[in-house]
């Protein structure tokens, strides 16, 4: 079995709420889902949000749009993420984030197409990214999931799911899926205001006419939109996660 897993809270350091935030009128998490739902590569799709009351609008969103939801930690994601998968015992899972409204479900099938077919621990499209900033999606065995769940000490490793797995390639066979086209500085994530103005012009320019529109689409769209194109350039890509890792104790920082 693959399991897919789209973690969500809505108090984001940056940008809070924004999972909820609605663009032409439904829940930016509820955009997302609809995108990841057309992959064919896994068999189930859950969220899995934290306790924290503040993420009670998640789970009512949720059951209100039969959508699975598991809880648990806020601040302990990788043990949220390992306990919404154990009871489904997948095979595979893969990571998906509530930031990325422009999800395309080619690119998750690519993913895990090349993770399957070459039997790897870990695979992703983001350890040399290609894809914009937003496309992100991780293919894990569970079995290795499960070991950094049961070894991983460091809080950027409790933190971010799997950078306990990517950061010890010699433990774990790990692959990355380049683009045919380096994309790389295009940013459709949402971590910033101007994010959100990013992708819901991409929406209110694609979605009225086309709710399935690809990412060929919105790069077509974008070549006729240039300001939108540029709008969010100037944040760096996983600044959450550099802040993350600065953040360890020097001391244990780099040990397994």
């Amino acid at each position: 079995m693959i399991l897919a897993i789209l973690q969500a809270r809505v108090s984001s350091t940056r940008l809070p709420g924004k999972v909820l935030t609605p663009i032409l009128g439904k829940p930016m998490l509820l955009l997302q889902i609809e995108r990841v739902r057309r992959a064919k590569g896994f068999d189930k799709l859950l969220v899995a949000t934290s306790t924290d009351p503040s993420d009670d609008a998640i789970e009512a969103l949720c059951r209100k749009n039969t959508i699975d939801c598991s809880r648990g930690s806020l601040r302990d994601v990788l043990d949220r993420f390992y306990h919404a998968a154990l009871p489904f015992m997948p095979e595979h899972v893969v990571r998906l984030t509530g930031d990325c409204p422009l999800a395309d479900p080619e690119v998750i099938d690519r993913v895990i197409d090349v993770h399957l077919k070459g039997s790897f621990d870990y695979t992703s499209n983001a350890l040399e990214p290609t894809y914009p900033d937003g496309l992100d999606a991780e293919v894990v065995r569970f079995a290795s999931l499960e070991q950094a769940w049961r070894e991983a000490t460091l809080p950027s490793h409790r933190e971010h799911v799997t950078l306990y797995v990517y950061q010890h390639p010699e433990r774990f066979q790990t692959a990355n899926v380049r683009s045919e086209q380096d994309l790389s500085a295009l940013r459709w994530t949402v971590d910033e205001p101007a994010d959100l103005e990013v992708v819901r012009g991409i929406y209110e320019g694609l979605y009225p006419e086309n709710p399935a529109f690809t990412t060929r689409d919105i790069l077509s769209f974008l070549d006729t939109h240039g300001d939108l194109k540029v709008l969010n350039t100037a944040h760096r890509r996983n600044e959450g996660l550099a802040r993350s890792i600065a953040r360890d104790p020097r001391t244990t920082q780099g040990r397994s």
